[in-house]
């Protein structure tokens, strides 16, 4: 019995020390029966309903996103449509530009010569065919710019040298200003502004018979008592807007023709448009026409002998100068042409055709200026290279109150 006892008191210790595993085992599985999957599920759906929740926050928020970046994309695009018809139409209103009588409709004003648009830009204008040159052409023309280049036509006031039509040599003196030692000043004595690359103005040629542009009467002209049709009227307006290049000389390289620069020869007016026409381009209202025939390149390489021979006697070649070809340039409506001739167009006249003078219908009946002695030959070099024959062209001559001429100051902008 003894050993009865013994024994039961060293298993008590035993049962005390297993209580507590049975106590876990027991709190494990009342934790088993807890989690049950039903209750698993139970607790997981508010988990997903908040989940489900930010994704659909999150899918409508990108829906949203994404109808506003379609949106965005869609103004974009009705705006470079909107910005597109815009400038088409812009270019169509300065092609189309005011309605101009045709050659054969003038005159408009009673009494005024056959062929003369005296009182088309109206009875006080003394700027011509410039007149063409509105702002929408202006705006228009801006579209010929497409690389940046700028040619300077303008060659340097001592070429030609000797002058041609018996002007006179400028000098040009430079001196210390008086004041101050570290300053100069300069001048030119004998200058003729029209001596080398130049605008005529419209009062250095009248017709003979009818007078000055738009009828003004010689006491009021430039010159001749008075101070109207100066190049100061153009200087004051400033000349911007389309130009365009006829390159006759290489026309007539490339179709096997050629010029003789020391004759009066005449490029017909065929040439001239076929010389366009190869070139592809079409002429519009308000452009500036500038034609190379390469009498500049032909002076610079000239003998000392023929420069002086060409001072004293001026043989030069041109444009045919006669009624169809102010004709083409009137019903083209050009603004201004100009050439690297020394006279556009082709000097002397034969005898018989003096008053053939395509001087007379362009600035006394048109009042279109005319340029002369122009360096085309950087700008016709690039024309080629890249076969665009159209750029912008601006010019700013003399403000020089009553001049009959000036340089031309010009600027071909490709």
């Amino acid at each position: 019995m003894a050993t009865s006892k013994k024994a039961t008191k060293k298993a008590a210790p035993k049962s005390r020390k297993t209580a507590p595993k049975a106590a876990k085992k027991k709190t494990a599985t009342k934790s088993a029966k807890r989690a049950t999957p039903a209750k698993s599920a139970k607790r997981a759906k508010p988990m997903a309903r908040k989940v489900a929740s930010i994704v659909t926050a999150a899918t409508r928020k990108a829906v949203v996103l994404e109808s506003a970046a379609v949106r965005m994309q869609r103004a974009a695009v009705l705006k470079v449509a909107e910005v597109a018809s815009a400038a088409t139409k812009a270019v169509a209103k300065a092609a189309s530009g005011p309605k101009l009588p045709s050659y054969s409709d003038l005159p408009i004003r009673a009494g005024a010569p056959q062929g003369a648009a005296w009182g088309v830009f109206g009875d006080d204008d003394e700027v011509g065919t410039i007149n063409l040159q509105t702002p929408d052409r202006v705006v228009a023309a801006a579209s010929s710019i497409k690389t940046g280049k700028v040619f300077a036509l303008n060659l340097p006031i001592n070429i030609p040298d000797p002058p041609l039509f018996t002007r006179g040599k400028h000098t040009h003196t430079v001196k210390i200003f008086p004041t101050a030692e570290f300053v100069l000043d300069d001048y030119l004595d004998n200058f003729y502004p029209q001596a080398s690359s130049q605008w005529d103005a419209l009062a250095h040629v009248k017709h003979p018979v009818h007078g000055a542009y738009n009828g003004i009467p010689d006491a009021q002209i430039t010159g001749r008592g008075g101070m109207r049709l100066g190049i100061d009227n153009l200087a004051r307006r400033g000349i911007a807007g389309r130009g365009v290049l006829a390159d006759v000389a290489r026309y007539y390289d490339r179709v096997g023709k050629s010029i003789n620069f020391t004759k009066a020869e005449s490029i017909p007016l065929e040439d001239l448009q076929a010389t366009l026409d190869d070139a592809d381009v079409t002429l519009q209202a308000g452009d500036v026409l500038l034609i190379r025939i390469g009498w500049t390149k032909f002076y610079l390489s000239a003998s000392a002998q023929i420069k002086e021979e060409l001072s004293h006697e001026t043989v030069v070649p041109g444009i045919e100068g006669s009624e169809r070809v102010a004709r083409w340039l009137w019903d083209n409506h050009l603004a201004a042409v100009a050439s690297d001739s020394p006279a556009l167009e082709a000097l002397p006249k034969a005898a018989g055709n003096e008053m053939e003078f395509l001087h007379f219908h362009m600035l006394a009946f048109f009042g279109m200026p005319i340029g002369e002695m122009w360096n085309l030959e950087g700008l016709a070099d690039d024309c080629a290279e890249d076969g665009r024959y159209d750029f912008f062209i601006t010019s700013a001559p003399l403000n020089i109150p009553g001049g009959v001429g000036s340089p031309p100051n010009a600027l071909a902008i490709k």
